[in-house]
């Protein structure tokens, strides 16, 4: 009897996370489906197999709009996520390091400042950080979006990394030292090539949210040819309802494979980091 209420509670459960993760993925579906929907079956064809197929929708969306095709826009997004994921990686590795195994005055203090930053809201520091960038004459160019990146600024890939680092053992840089390693070396032989799932984690979180990031990048652009894929969706859609839906539909589906395929190729590395970082 215990064995049978057992099966059943098992069973409900299952069925529960089951219609849980239908749930989540039908917009997805439904976005891929309408995709190749004409406009005027959008939104009356409510199943996920179109009646009739068109590539319409991703030709006309591709070509952009005001003479400038979504490859540029693309081009863009792909320039700002590469060039954030690589600041993020190599100064947040550095900074990590140091905190883990470097000692230097007030290294707690320090620790705390850093750990304190990553509580604060993303538009609590948006105003200075505006003034300064505005001071620099930025606005309007990338820099205020991959710049802070090279600059160590997010805690969370710090802190993440610290506490991997703190995982591996000191006997290895003991070991190392006495073979001659100096601290540059110890980083890049010996710590670097142990860090590789925590550098992963950092790299795909980066590029998600470098290629996702909307309100960073409407704030400081605004010249058509700078535009990301983010802001050439937000372009092609009309709040007066004229909008072209299905070429709308069409780019958001291409907007989602970069992420999805990264996700994908790399996801084995991504859980081994997390999983591993959390054991630290």
């Amino acid at each position: 009897m215990p064995t049978l209420k057992r099966t059943y509670s098992q069973a409900l459960r299952h069925a529960v996370i089951i219609l849980v993760g239908v749930a989540m993925i039908y917009p997805v579906l439904w976005l891929l489906a309408s995709s190749f929907k004409t406009n005027q079956t959008i939104f009356t064809d409510t199943g996920l197999w179109p009646h009739s197929f068109t590539l319409d929708n991703y030709r006309n969306g591709w070509k952009g709009f005001q003479g400038v095709s979504f490859s540029r826009f693309f081009g863009n997004s792909a320039l700002i996520s590469v060039l954030s994921v690589l600041g993020n990686v190599v100064t947040c590795s550095l900074a990590a390091y140091a905190f883990a195994r470097l000692e230097f005055k007030f290294k707690k203090v320090w620790f705390a400042l850093m750990l304190v930053t990553i509580m604060l809201p993303y538009h609590v520091t948006l105003v200075p950080q505006y003034i300064i960038f505005s001071e620099l004459h930025w606005i309007n160019t990338y820099y205020p979006l991959f710049l802070p990146k090279w600059l160590a600024h997010d805690s969370f890939f710090i802190l993440l990394m610290v506490q991997f680092i703190r995982g591996i053992p000191r006997e290895l840089d003991e070991s190392a030292t006495i073979d001659g390693c100096g601290q540059g070396k110890l980083y890049l032989r010996i710590i670097l090539p142990l860090l590789a799932p925590a550098l992963i984690t950092t790299a795909i979180f980066t590029f998600i949210w470098s290629w996702d990031d909307f309100f960073s990048q409407m704030i400081y652009l605004s010249d058509i040819k700078l535009f990301t894929v983010q802001l050439g969706i937000r372009a092609l859609f009309d709040p007066s309802g004229s909008s072209d839906w299905g070429a709308l539909l069409a780019i958001s589906v291409l907007s989602l494979l970069p992420i999805t395929l990264i996700f994908l190729v790399f996801q084995r590395y991504f859980l081994d980091g997390i999983a591993t970082t959390g054991l630290k």
